[in-house]
């Protein structure tokens, strides 16, 4: 346990910051799974609909600091793939 007063506030931070930024990776990977079932079930519009969410919620993510651009660059790139295979 940390005996230092900024120590203490920086703990109590980055616990709060890693709560916050569970939520957003949780919801990345949710909707990524709805993309891969949209891509699945072969419907095209729902499937492009769906593509432009994740990269949106990629590109924040990596704005926000909470994944590394290159980690969104390369998800995005992958999806993408499966989107016109």
């Amino acid at each position: 346990m940390a005996n230092i007063k900024s120590q203490i506030k920086r703990n109590r931070q980055s616990a709060a910051a890693n709560e916050r930024n569970k939520s957003v990776r949780s919801r990345l990977r949710t909707i990524t799974k709805n993309f891969l079932s949209s891509v699945e079930s072969g419907d095209a519009e729902q499937s492009a609909a769906s593509f432009r969410e994740v990269s949106r919620e990629l590109d924040k993510a990596a704005a926000k600091r909470i994944i590394h651009k290159n980690k969104a660059a390369n998800q995005k790139s992958r999806l993408a793939k499966r989107l016109k295979g």
